[in-house]
């Protein structure tokens, strides 16, 4: 299924000031001075917006000075309102997938099971599930059970835009080549979790063949420690002539050069939380070094990329999946569990 833009998206309250997003006009009944603040309302104070883009500097989340009122639109506008303007009904972050934003091609939030909107959904015995009161919130979420030694503990594949098999089902209509792409997911590790990342997490590719040929792949693993890193791949040669055959063709793939996130997630002071993972791929032009790989975690860039030549000139296909995965090559060292929710692919920034 595929969604479309909507006219207004909650950013949820912070300190004393509330705000909201709108993807249409910004409310005029509430005008804004050339300052940012609205008529009378002279004194400001520090409010962290959750989503959206800071017009100043151009980041997601800035601290800026502005009103307790302080409200915001979605196309990176601050807007300052007067005590008179009311905010619109809130809507809880478990129920993003009713207003999905901008650009969205899929939204889990799990509180629907859409399990078989995915062209594979891997349980692996169950120990991969949806279940209540392990989402964000106390909400739906997917629950993720190692037993100790585990390796393989399911996964969920998801299909968009042009594919090269009617198996490699897409969500949505299944006409674009999509060449760029963000997809978010929101993770949380039980207290005590132990053994660092447990390495597989998540990728996007570009499947080329009915046998799973991968164009290129965009991985985001964990390292043998605590934290993660991009790890891009190229299944083409320079000019971009398909090289791979299969699924995961090691022998025919060019590794383009990681990078790593700069906090350390997994490691005691960071598990027991929700984090917010988003991730950004763009593919280069045709014989350039120009695609772009990013990582976010809890809005922070982590982890970038700018140079890349993912696939040469090769157009047959786009980004048509991407995986959520739990994979620990070695094994949990003991036994554990982990949860994601909010899952969301995009051709524009989602946020968190």
């Amino acid at each position: 299924m595929g969604f479309t833009r909507d006219e207004k998206r909650n950013g949820g309250s912070e300190g004393a000031g509330r705000f909201f997003m709108l993807a249409g006009a910004c409310p005029a009944r509430c005008p804004l001075q050339a300052s940012g603040v609205a008529p009378g309302m002279a004194s400001a104070s520090v409010i962290r917006t959750g989503r959206g883009v800071d017009p100043i500097h151009q980041k997601p989340g800035a601290d800026m000075l502005f009103p307790p009122t302080a409200t915001r639109c979605s196309l990176g506008l601050l807007l300052a309102l007067s005590p008179g303007c009311t905010d619109p009904p809130a809507i809880h972050e478990e129920q993003e997938c009713q207003d999905p934003g901008s650009g969205w091609i899929w939204c889990d939030d799990f509180e629907e099971n859409r399990l078989s909107g995915y062209f594979e959904y891997v349980s692996a015995g169950g120990s991969f599930s949806r279940e209540p009161g392990v989402g964000t919130e106390g909400s739906m979420g997917m629950r993720v059970h190692f037993a100790a030694g585990q390796v393989d503990v399911g996964a969920l594949h998801l299909a968009f835009g042009r594919t090269p098999a009617a198996y490699i089902e897409p969500v949505d209509g299944g006409t674009e080549n999509y060449r760029e792409i963000y997809w978010r997911v929101f993770m949380r590790n039980q207290p005590g979790w132990t053994g660092g990342s447990g390495i597989k997490f998540s990728r996007a590719t570009v499947f080329a063949t009915a046998s799973w040929a991968q164009a290129m792949v965009a991985h985001v693993w964990g390292t043998d420690g605590d934290y993660l890193f991009i790890e891009p791949v190229r299944g083409t040669d320079d000019a971009g002539k398909l090289l791979t055959t299969t699924y995961n063709d090691f022998a025919h793939f060019a590794w383009l050069g990681g990078r790593q996130s700069s906090t350390p997630v997994f490691d005691a002071a960071h598990v027991g939380q929700w984090h917010c993972y988003e991730a950004q791929v763009r593919l280069n032009a045709p014989g350039q070094h120009d695609g772009i790989f990013r990582l976010w975690i809890d809005d922070r860039l982590e982890a970038e990329g700018t140079e890349y030549n993912f696939l040469g000139a090769y157009d047959e296909f786009g980004i048509n999946a991407v995986f959520l995965e739990n994979y620990w090559n070695e094994g949990s060292p003991v036994a554990q569990e982990r949860y994601f929710d909010r899952f969301v692919v995009s051709t524009d920034r989602i946020g968190c």
